[in-house]
């Protein structure tokens, strides 16, 4: 009964786990689609914005072209730490380089003390 539960618990984990990369991917796909259709836009979103008139604002302009480029960035960096809440296990190869090091230094030393005995 206990392994049923067990094997139970790691699926529904597992599920969890498929779950989460799943809203991360879409979530990339969504960014690359909009992004690229914003910077491929961007001239007709202004001359629809502007109204097509006569009169040109740059200051309008200005603004269309800083949210073109801010867009992209900012929501790039909320797609980063989607990312990094989602891969948060693999950054336990960090934890064993740092292990690794240490006993690779602490041999070295142990080799250096020895060496003069």
């Amino acid at each position: 009964m206990e392994i049923e539960m067990d094997y139970y618990q790691r699926r529904e984990k597992a599920k969890k786990r498929v779950e989460e990369l799943k809203k991360f991917y879409t979530h990339v796909r969504v960014y690359i689609v909009i992004n690229i259709l914003i910077l491929l836009l961007r001239g007709s979103l202004l001359d629809f914005l502007m109204g097509k008139t006569d009169t040109y604002n740059p200051g309008f302009s200005h603004w269309i072209d800083l949210n073109v480029l801010l867009t992209p960035f900012l929501w790039g960096i909320g797609l980063l730490i989607h990312g990094i809440c989602v891969y948060r296990y693999k950054f336990s190869f960090l934890k064993d380089w740092e292990e690794r090091q240490i006993r690779k230094f602490m041999e070295e030393e142990d080799k250096k003390t020895n060496r003069y005995q």
